[in-house]
């Protein structure tokens, strides 16, 4: 269980991100168009896995705005936006924004993306959804950085997770 904040305010998580040098842990989670996306569907790209509550926050959006300018210049990276939103509203968030460059994903069925890499929320007014956090995964699987932002409210350190490519 990692102790992270929500305005100072003390909330937990199920478990901790997982360790680098690891292989990173399979997923199922649902794209825009519905289909079902698995990790080795990315197989042979880097990934950036920008993981948060709810693309419908300030802050959540921010992050999906950033990784989509900074994912125009990256090469064999993909950035994977993961969070508990519904596919509709992932969608429609990215066509008013004109976002185009990330791959937004949904974990809102059952949420075993969130509770596989320990990020699913327990306590507090957000339990059930992901902490913010950043994945970095390589070429062959490979875990090569981790990023749970403590206080939940704030951006992620987007100039390390780039960094860690």
């Amino acid at each position: 269980m990692a102790s992270i904040t929500l305005k100072g305010n003390t909330i937990e998580t199920i478990g901790n991100l997982p360790k680098t040098g690891t292989k990173a842990i399979d997923f199922s989670l649902v794209a825009t168009d519905l289909s079902v996306k698995n990790l080795g569907d990315f197989s042979g790209s880097k990934l950036i896995l920008n993981i948060f509550p709810s693309v419908d926050t300030g802050t959540c959006a921010t992050s999906v705005r950033e990784f989509n300018k900074k994912a125009a210049n990256l090469e064999n990276t993909k950035v994977l936006c993961i969070s508990r939103d519904l596919p509709f509203a992932q969608g429609r968030f990215c066509g008013a924004e004109g976002i185009e460059n990330v791959v937004m994903l949904s974990d809102f069925a059952a949420g075993r993306f969130g509770k596989d890499y320990g990020l699913e929320i327990v306590t507090g007014p957000l339990a059930g959804l992901h902490s913010r956090s950043i994945v970095i995964i390589d070429e062959k699987g490979i875990v090569t950085y981790t990023e749970q932002v403590s206080e939940t409210v704030n951006e992620p350190n987007y100039e390390a997770a780039l960094k860690a490519l």
